[in-house]
């Protein structure tokens, strides 16, 4: 999913680095909202285990590599906009210190994981948390089926970078049936492991999980 140096062109680099400082820009101010004395320090625990599972690629095709993103266990964990912040920051430091992924294509992956990644799997977890019945069990399952989600999304999303600006000969079809058909693959190791790691999270500690509390605060019935 990492995006290496010259695999796009100038124009489309410029353009998703564009999006992917807007979005940055919009989470710090959301985050303001999601983050205290609490919920922070997940935050960075959180971090610290997205890159470690990250750092396990998988070959694809066109010298591209797939792998577990981590956006939708984020975003269960402590919210949306502060797992945008927390995908970021991982993907700047893997760029910078191990050299994964291209510094110029830095903008195009932190869109695909940070804001797709995130937000498409976190868009998957309230609709099925919608569905199911108003249990803990159900925030697991709901973030499961997100994290399993984000992931082919996340690929579509590189699929349509390579789509309008792409310097490799491969084709889109190829690169989409590639891209998609591996990261399904990916996507299921991946809605197991948010579904087992949130489910161990909220059985401990269920405060700290922003699925959770957001679903009980929707629920709440005061006496007057």
């Amino acid at each position: 999913m990492h995006i290496p140096d010259g695999f796009l062109d100038v124009q489309t680099s410029v353009i998703f680095t564009g999006l992917s400082a807007a979005g940055v820009a919009v989470a710090l101010k959301g985050a303001r909202s999601q983050l205290d004395e609490k919920t922070a320090p997940l935050a960075g625990l959180t971090a610290v285990f997205i890159f470690a599972v990250q750092m396990l690629n998988f070959p694809v095709a066109a010298g591209t590599s797939g792998h577990l993103i981590g956006g939708a266990l984020a975003a269960v964990l402590v919210g949306p906009w502060a797992a945008t912040l927390a995908l970021t920051i991982v993907l700047l430091m893997q760029a910078f210190l191990f050299a994964d992924g291209g510094l110029t294509a830095l903008g195009a992956s932190t869109f695909n994981m940070s804001i797709v990644g995130v937000w498409a799997g976190y868009g998957a977890f309230l609709l099925v948390r919608k569905i199911l019945p108003k249990r803990k069990a159900s925030i697991s399952v709901a973030a499961a089926i997100g994290g399993f989600v984000s992931v082919p999304m996340a690929a579509i999303s590189f699929t349509l970078q390579y789509a309008m600006g792409a310097t490799a000969t491969y084709s889109t079809t190829t690169v989409l049936g590639a891209m998609v058909g591996t990261h399904v693959l990916i996507g299921i190791g991946e809605g197991l492991i948010t579904g087992l790691t949130v489910s161990a999270v909220i059985a401990s500690r269920s405060d700290l999980v922003y699925g959770w509390k957001n679903n009980n605060q929707s629920l709440e019935i005061r006496n007057a």
